[in-house]
């Protein structure tokens, strides 16, 4: 931080991004020369052969042009390693190390097409030498190839507009300056708009799409409009803050030892909670269709429910009203444990904000279980990231009826095709006295969760158990009355339960301010990060001199809201986000009351599997921060909670029937 600015314009890489691969060049740079340098000094009497004093020559000139180049990446990795993060002063001489560095590309790439010419044309001369020059020839290409893909890869498309706003921003009157900041954030979603259709190219390009890539890159052009941030500074300001929240917690009194037996009415109640999260895990699960259970099944599941696949529907199969099941109906039974004719609806149609869903009936608990289907296409991910509020039309006396857009568009999809195609009416038609369950896992957890809300008024006794559900969905109001039918069930560090613009707003601005107070170079942060991820170590010592809770708002000059670039505000204000806005990204909560599935102690990195759980009654603050570490994503994984759900629950059936202390069996 900041983009470098070359050529005029502002690129997605640091000055001191140019360590690593210059480290890398610089070593293949040197055994190259040394190379050649043996080569030479074997051979240089055995090129008697036509061409030979060319190629003689060409050695020659290449350790030369070797030696000049090899001098150039030191320079680089040296001015790279100067300064920290947010003081790029001690580098400021790399621009011209780096015109120097590709200047000599042009010398290289006529060398080796004159290298590649007088080998062919060398056929007679010892074959080592006319090798060796082959591969060094190679060898040029594949670096000159590397560094214009680098190129293409660190390329800004805003590259040319934000280098002239650096410049020039200090003298704009503020009206043209309020012009030009209205005009890059306009060009920037146009460009984040491009990406994502880019991106989802195999997407159908309907209305609906084309309202998901505008919302899409809504969110991410002003997420990303008051920083000047590249991919490394993210990389190292996550790092830094898994360090800073290990170091918290270590520090942190520890917590009271509360048994696991449950002694209590609050207790019992989270006893048959937990037993029923493990019933209808399963059910959200088998939502996903084949490609969960083969993941589950690595070695025997394709063998299990190939003969599904290839086989054409029967009269069994259309029983179950639906569309595109094709292997996924096999899975569905063997996750379910259920028979065909047990399920009412089932459909695999998936497009935006259109969601994948199960309707069966569970004899077991007397009730007729709605399954939704959580994030597994790019469809999904549209549908996840259209995160501004709407309001929904509930008819009740709630205020403030506010969720998360793609998932409430989701919802109403749903609600449609249960209600108004009549699915519903069909199993009740079949089993009247059973209940309602809606049931779903990530954005089906979120949608089962709004659909829950929006068929309460019909189904009074409608319960849903949301698993692993979003933070930002519903607003405080539809979050304090869905306590009274939801349970969301949340497992470990799980990023999900704890993601929403709010929380990632404030991650950023962590993240920024672990930067600004940063005292080691980023090549530091990053080998120290890598080094803990794998091994641990001491979080005393961290690389960076941190404000020790003063949250006073950051004056830097690099935070600012008026560009991607460097100028800013002196008087500008941490706080000041443009995701700030009420309107669009007000505060949103996950749903119901939550149960946290929390680890035990401090088990290994990958410890996924062995891993002990307590569950417990959470409230949603809990959730109101994003932990940073190597479980955020793997505690979201529907296998690994259904195995941590299964041990918890094992576990405390085990302590009701153990023997209390000083009693009998």
């Amino acid at each position: 931080m900041p983009g470098m600015v070359l050529f005029g314009r502002r690129w997605a890489i640091a000055s001191d991004d140019l360590f690593f691969p210059g480290l890398f060049e610089l070593f293949l740079r040197v055994l190259w020369w040394l190379g050649i340098l043996a080569l030479y000094l074997r051979y240089r009497g055995k090129l008697d052969c036509a061409r030979g004093v060319l190629l003689s020559n060409y050695m020659v000139v290449l350790m030369v042009l070797l030696a000049v180049i090899i001098c150039t990446m030191l320079a680089i990795v040296c001015v790279s390693m100067r300064g920290t993060i947010c003081n790029p002063g001690p580098r400021k001489s790399m621009s011209k190390l780096l015109y120097i560095r590709l200047a000599l590309f042009l010398p290289e790439i006529v060398w080796a097409s004159l290298g590649a010419m007088w080998v062919a044309e060398s056929t007679q001369c010892d074959k080592i030498v006319v090798s060796a020059i082959i591969a060094t020839v190679v060898v040029s290409w594949m670096i000159i190839g590397s560094t214009l893909v680098t190129i293409m890869v660190v390329f800004d498309p805003l590259g040319r507009k934000a280098a002239r706003y650096s410049s020039a921003g200090p003298h704009l009157a503020p009206p043209e300056a309020s012009q030009f900041v209205s005009g890059l954030k306009t060009a920037a979603m146009s460009v984040w708009e491009r990406r994502m259709k880019l991106l989802c190219c195999c997407v159908a390009q309907d209305d609906q799409a084309r309202v998901a890539f505008s919302s899409t890159a809504e969110l991410f052009s002003t997420y990303f409009s008051d920083t000047d941030l590249v991919p490394s500074d993210l990389v190292a300001g996550l790092t830094l803050l898994h360090q800073q929240q290990d170091s918290v917690r270590k520090n942190q009194a520890p917590k009271e030892v509360i048994s696991h037996c449950p002694g209590s009415s609050q207790e019992d109640g989270l006893d048959a909670e937990l037993e029923n999260c493990r019933h209808y895990m399963p059910f959200a699960a088998a939502a996903y269709g084949w490609p969960l259970y083969v993941y589950r099944n690595p070695f025997t599941g394709l063998c299990r429910i190939g003969g599904d696949c290839c086989r054409s529907r029967t009269t069994e199969y259309d029983v179950v009203g639906g569309d595109q099941l094709h292997c996924h109906f096999g899975s569905v039974l063997r996750l379910t444990g259920l028979q065909h004719r047990d399920f009412i609806h089932m459909s695999f149609h998936d497009k935006v904000y259109e969601l994948p869903f199960l309707v069966a009936l569970d004899h077991k608990k007397e009730c007729v279980v709605v399954a939704v289907r959580g994030t597994m296409s790019l469809q999904d991910i549209l549908t996840d990231l259209s995160a501004e509020s709407e309001n929904l039309d509930l008819g009740c006396e709630v205020e403030d009826c506010l969720a998360h857009k793609g998932i409430s568009q989701a919802a109403k999809y749903l609600y449609r095709r249960l209600v108004s195609d009549g699915i519903l009416n069909q199993a009740f038609s079949i089993a009247p006295e059973y209940r309602l369950v809606v049931v779903g896992h990530s954005l089906g957890a979120g949608a089962a969760a709004v659909l829950a809300i929006m068929l309460r008024g019909t189904y009074p006794h409608v319960r849903c158990y949301a698993f692993s559900p979003p933070r930002g969905l519903l607003s405080k109001s539809l979050y304090e009355y869905s306590k009274d039918f939801t349970v969301s069930l949340v497992l470990g560090k799980d990023v999900i339960p704890r993601l929403s613009v709010t929380n990632m707003e404030d991650l950023k601005k962590k993240i920024l301010r672990l930067i600004a107070h940063c005292n080691k170079p980023k090549y530091k942060i990053l080998l120290r990060g890598c080094w803990y991820e794998l091994f641990g170590g001491n979080t005393e010592d961290l690389p960076a001199e941190l404000d020790r809770g003063d949250h006073r708002d950051l004056t830097l000059p690099l935070l600012g809201e008026q560009s991607l670039l460097t100028h800013k505000s002196p008087g500008y204000r941490s706080s000041d986000s443009p995701l700030g806005s009420p309107t669009k990204y007000p505060p949103l909560y996950p749903p119901g009351r939550i149960i946290h599935l929390e680890e035990e102690g401090t088990s290994g990195r990958c410890s996924c599997y062995t891993a002990r759980y307590t569950a417990k009654w959470s409230h949603e603050s809990e959730f109101s921060e994003i932990l940073i570490g190597g479980k955020m994503l793997t505690d979201h994984l529907p296998d690994i909670l259904i195995k941590a759900l299964d041990r918890v629950v094992s576990n405390r059936d085990a302590c009701i029937s153990c023997p209390t202390p000083g009693g009998s069996a």
